[in-house]
């Protein structure tokens, strides 16, 4: 009896560790749609390459992901197809069409321009995740940092180059010279790299961003216009003088 009073009164004790026991079990994972989990793999890849770099093997990164290699192999068929899909996301898709209209819309100043497009280009660019992909691709020796290169010169620095020579009252350049593009990459590369001291060096930044920017950009004016007066008085010192008109000297006439 007495047993089995205490199994008796066991039982509501054991129900209330099966209800906390049904609350605490994991709510069933929802299935996810083919392209939600390829989309899925593809952010957390991207994560998992910015912290080991792209020498990071596919096994490694399916234990990251919670998968299998050969789930992972459904969606991207190798290494180097998940890598130029990553280069599609993290770089091209990040330009914005609305720059290219900003960068060459003479309605505008070009130091205005180029301000605001400064702005909301590093606001996508000069984060940790970005920079990382960036340098550990470049240091594996991917592609990616090539192509990229090629883009920023084809559809900002050589716009910079020509919109500047025509706010200057001059005639655009078709081909970009090297030391023009020099000139427009010291721009371009100094305001990259306060994004490198900050999420890379962890180092001390100065000034705001927007403040930052600005810096550059009266630096770059400056210089530039200035380089672009001295090739005037230089190109004025060596042309040759006007040929003078030729004068026809009166025919003499003999007597009738």
């Amino acid at each position: 009896m007495e047993r089995a009073a205490g199994r008796r009164k066991a039982k509501p004790e054991q129900r209330g560790q099966e209800a906390r026991g049904e609350r605490d079990a994991p709510a069933p994972k929802r299935r996810l749609s083919a392209e939600d989990r390829r989309q899925e793999i593809l952010t957390k890849s991207i994560e998992y390459f910015s912290k080991v770099g792209f020498g990071g093997g596919t096994r490694d990164l399916a234990r990251h992901l919670g998968t299998t290699q050969p789930l992972l192999y459904r969606y991207f068929p190798n290494k180097d197809a998940l890598i130029q899909e990553i280069y599609k996301v993290v770089f091209l898709d990040q330009w914005k069409p609305s720059w290219d209209a900003l960068l060459t819309d003479r309605s505008r100043p070009l130091r205005a321009r180029l301000q605001d497009f400064y702005e909301a280009y590093t606001d996508t660019i000069l984060t940790p995740l970005w920079i990382r992909i960036y340098f550990f691709a470049g240091l594996k020796g991917e592609h990616i940092n090539e192509r990229y290169i090629t883009l920023v010169e084809e559809r900002l620095l050589s716009r910079i180059i020509r919109e500047f020579h025509v706010e200057q009252g001059l005639e655009p350049p078709e081909t970009i010279g090297n030391r023009d593009l020099e000139i427009a990459w010291n721009l371009q590369s100094g305001i990259f790299y306060y994004g490198v001291r900050k999420y890379i060096y962890h180092a001390r930044t100065f000034l705001p961003k927007n403040e930052m920017i600005s810096c550059a950009l009266d630096l770059f004016f400056g210089g530039y216009a200035e380089i672009l007066a001295q090739r005037r008085c230089e190109a004025r010192a060596v042309a040759p003088p006007p040929a003078k008109p030729r004068t026809r000297s009166p025919r003499k006439t003999g007597p009738a």
